[in-house]
């Protein structure tokens, strides 16, 4: 099978996961819709979720939403230059251009298969600056680290905010005991465990006759680079601007979600706390292994909004109006610019250094 057929195999297969997750979303979201409509004494005929969803989306104030693409680029200016400080370390003063178009391009590779855009990232930026695909590598996975530290962070904001609705709703929702208990208890997971310890304990046993060989040399190279890029982070000139960039990136993420707020009527008198809380819920959906998070992204959006009394046909509008705006718009628009601007920007740029 060749690479090309199983990369687009797997683009078709999590597209097939978005488009379910996202059809199941919108069908119940149509039946509640039309139980509403017989409540309301509205006719069946003129009660389509659809036909509801594209006049949301005509009505939408576009002065909010053009804030909202430009918080978009806020947040990855400051990734791009937050990168950089993680590179710089490596012996790398890469240039912005080049950083910030790798990162929109990654986010664009990301809507074919999900997760695909850090490697494509990696690639970018040692193709068009003098650093190894691995210690790139191993930087970006120190940048989706504080990623994570960060959403950490604030879904316990979050939490703190608005305790009693988010403590009902997992309450509710979830089973943690059980669930844990599911997982300590599944045979496959367990011996998963036991054969992974195993393998750990015969390579330290073979450790030297392993690097001997070619093999074990070129994996001891990219383990070795992984390992510098990750490390980058203890050497980092400017922590405070580190820092800095760092809270920039998730401010802006939760800007755009209170300004689709103002874009949206149904929403617009909703406060800086219920932007909070459904932020953290789509941040969530975005992690499920869809492209841009469909379907998973606006189940939860829906499901926060309902704290605030949010209609579930309301609630689908609006996810779809920071979808089509974000994830589609922005990351398509902008991931294609850069896949045509990027390879002419650092042509040129390599160009004038040659003759210089």
């Amino acid at each position: 099978m060749s690479t090309t057929f199983k990369n687009i195999f797997k683009t078709l297969i999590f597209f097939g996961i978005g488009f379910a997750v996202l059809y199941w979303v919108f069908h119940n979201q149509q039946i509640a819709f039309e139980e509403q409509c017989m409540l309301e004494g509205t006719d069946l005929d003129n009660c389509s979720l659809w036909n509801k969803m594209l006049a949301d989306l005509s009505s939408a104030d576009f002065g909010w939403i053009a804030l909202v693409i430009l918080c978009f680029m806020i947040s990855n200016l400051s990734r791009a230059l937050r990168w950089n400080m993680l590179l710089k370390p490596l012996g790398l003063d890469a240039k912005l251009h080049n950083t910030f178009g790798s990162i929109m391009i990654a986010y664009f590779a990301n809507l074919t298969i999900p997760r695909s855009g850090e490697i494509i990232r990696s690639v970018m930026i040692s193709r068009y600056e003098d650093v190894e695909v691995e210690k790139a590598m191993g930087t970006i996975v120190t940048d989706r680290i504080i990623d994570v530290l960060s959403l950490l962070i604030v879904i316990g904001l979050a939490f703190i905010l608005s305790f009693g609705k988010m403590n009902t709703y997992f309450k509710e929702n979830m089973d943690l005991d059980n669930t844990l208990g599911r997982i300590v208890s599944f045979p496959a997971l367990s011996a998963l465990a036991v054969l992974g310890l195993v393998a750990l304990h015969l390579i330290y046993r073979n450790w030297d006759k392993l690097l001997a060989t070619m093999l074990g040399q070129k994996i001891y190279k990219i383990v070795s680079g992984f390992a510098d890029g990750i490390k980058s982070i203890k050497d980092v000139e400017n922590v405070s601007m580190f820092i800095f960039h760092s809270v920039m990136i998730w401010t802006m993420y939760y800007v755009m979600t209170y300004l689709c707020f103002l874009a949206f009527s149904p929403t617009a008198d909703l406060g800086l706390v219920a932007g909070l809380t459904v932020f953290v819920f789509g941040s969530l959906g975005i992690v499920f292994p869809s492209p841009g998070g469909m379907g998973s992204y606006h189940y939860l959006v829906g499901e926060a909004l309902g704290f605030y009394n949010i209609s579930g046909a309301d609630a689908f509008s609006f996810a779809m109006i920071v979808f089509i705006s974000i994830n589609l718009f922005c990351n398509i628009f902008f991931g294609l610019i850069f896949v045509i601007l990027l390879p002419i920007i650092s042509k040129k740029n390599t160009l004038n250094i040659a003759r210089n």
